[in-house]
């Protein structure tokens, strides 16, 4: 005794075949995981709140974003390093005026005294320009000193090895510290070996 269609000998109940088998119909729900398509002439919606957005990468590297420079960084121009560099000096000159004075006066104690606020000053300002990138006098010019890949700050390792580098910049004549009037990174010789640079912050 058969069940079902007399022309399927099996006895099994066909199962009816769907249209186009392999693609995903008109109007059909998609199974779940996949990307559901929107009804046609309905605008797709943005991920809602919660979801993970796409990570986009900083702009500029971490240079200042300033308009009419694109990608290249602001460098600051000979003037305004000439300026922070001698702001600088005047910051060393009230402990050297007291080491003159304490040698003049053979008040040894006095000498000391200007000579330990040198060496701390010194470190101080070399800590300060390693890891934020401005001494007292770039900051007060509105410069910064950073790496030219990335446009982080050196760190005080380098910074150290870049003023030990300023060596080079003071052969020849000073010329390495005139370079930067006409150079197209406005560098040194010692930014040149650290792969450094100072930009504009304002």
């Amino acid at each position: 005794m058969s069940y079902g269609d007399p022309n399927n000998p099996y006895g099994q109940p066909q199962q009816p075949q769907q249209p186009g088998y392999g693609y995903p119909q008109q109007g059909a729900q998609q199974p779940y995981g996949y990307p559901q398509q929107p009804p046609q002439g309905v605008p797709p919606q943005q991920p809602g709140y919660g979801y993970p957005q796409a990570p986009q990468a900083p702009a500029g590297y971490g240079y200042p974003q300033q308009a009419g420079y694109g990608m290249q960084p602001p460098y600051a121009n000979w003037g305004q390093r000439f300026l922070g560099t001698l702001v600088d000096g005047l910051v060393f000159l009230v402990p050297y005026i007291v080491v003159i004075v304490g040698g003049a006066s053979r008040t040894w104690a006095v000498a000391i005294i200007g000579y330990l606020a040198l060496i701390g000053l010194a470190i101080w300002q070399l800590i300060r320009e390693g890891r934020t990138g401005q001494t007292v006098g770039k900051q007060a010019l509105g410069i910064r000193l950073v790496r030219e890949v990335d446009g982080q700050p050196l760190g005080v390792g380098m910074a150290f090895v870049r003023r030990l580098a300023h060596f080079l910049d003071s052969l020849a004549c000073y010329l390495g510290w005139l370079w930067p009037a006409w150079d197209a990174k406005r560098q040194t010789f010692a930014d040149k070996i650290c792969s450094s640079i100072v930009i504009r912050t304002n």
